[in-house]
């Protein structure tokens, strides 16, 4: 059985898919969505096999609804009215990009893909190595304002900590929450960028300016903000590689 999510901001949209989605005996439509941060809420909630996403949303795009979805990230079919957001929704790693009206038969060429891929597990574990030998990684990530998501770029990320059960990415202009562990990051991002410096920190490499040696074969790195934190003994030399371009896997 294929549990499906819908997520589209307009009701005659949302209805034509679950028409659609009756005629196949297999799939299992789990829930609905009107905007894109109940998207993102109900995938976490429900953690659907697929999702059919719409890109234009209120509250935040289906593309970052996307890069937000932790592992086991399910199936993505895209359902959108436009035709330039392709390429970023197979960077995505979409099964299928369908513009609007929906056909009955491509929506159906759609879900035969879901059925032939691989379980979830074996799916994030050929993902996983797929992002890291080409190099890639998500380019912005979703954090919690207040009753709002906000999308912040790479380009601005110092670091990412724990705090309790939730991730909090330090940016250049602040804190932020997110819902992805530690653990999750750290298998999603490109390790020539970020890197694990201890059980409590994942850094943005390009935000060091300085790596401090100290006793015990420990260290610290500087931020380019000021802020100093603390590398594990076990991290420290695998840290100096990875500063110095070699891999450290």
């Amino acid at each position: 059985m294929i549990r499906v999510l819908i997520a589209d901001d307009e009701a005659p949209t949302r209805v034509r898919m679950r028409q659609l989605l009756m005629a196949h005996a297999d799939v299992e439509i789990a829930g609905e969505a009107e905007s894109g941060v109940q998207a993102m809420e109900m995938a976490v909630q429900l953690e659907p096999d697929a999702i059919l996403l719409d890109i234009q949303m209120p509250g935040c795009s289906g593309i970052d609804v996307a890069a937000s979805l932790r592992n086991p990230r399910p199936h993505l079919i895209f359902c959108t009215a436009y035709d330039q957001y392709a390429v970023e929704a197979f960077e995505l790693h979409a099964v299928d990009y369908l513009l609007k009206p929906i056909a009955r038969a491509r929506l159906a060429q759609a879900l035969d893909r879901v059925r032939s891929m691989p379980a979830a597990g074996q799916r994030e574990a050929g993902l996983d190595q797929a992002l890291r030998s080409q190099g890639t990684s998500p380019a912005r990530f979703l954090v919690r304002s207040g009753a709002q998501y906000l999308v912040i770029g790479e380009s601005r990320v110092l670091y990412f900590g724990t705090e309790g059960s939730l991730t909090r990415l330090a940016a250049d202009d602040g804190q932020y929450w997110m819902d992805p562990s530690l653990n999750d990051l750290e298998q999603r991002l490109d390790p020539s960028r970020f890197f694990r410096i201890s059980r409590a920190a994942l850094v943005n490499l390009n935000a060091v300016t300085k790596v401090l040696p100290m006793s015990a074969g420990s260290g610290e790195v500087l931020l380019r903000n000021g802020q100093q934190l603390e590398v594990s003994r076990r991290r420290f030399r695998d840290l100096l590689r990875a500063l110095d371009g070699v891999s450290h896997a």
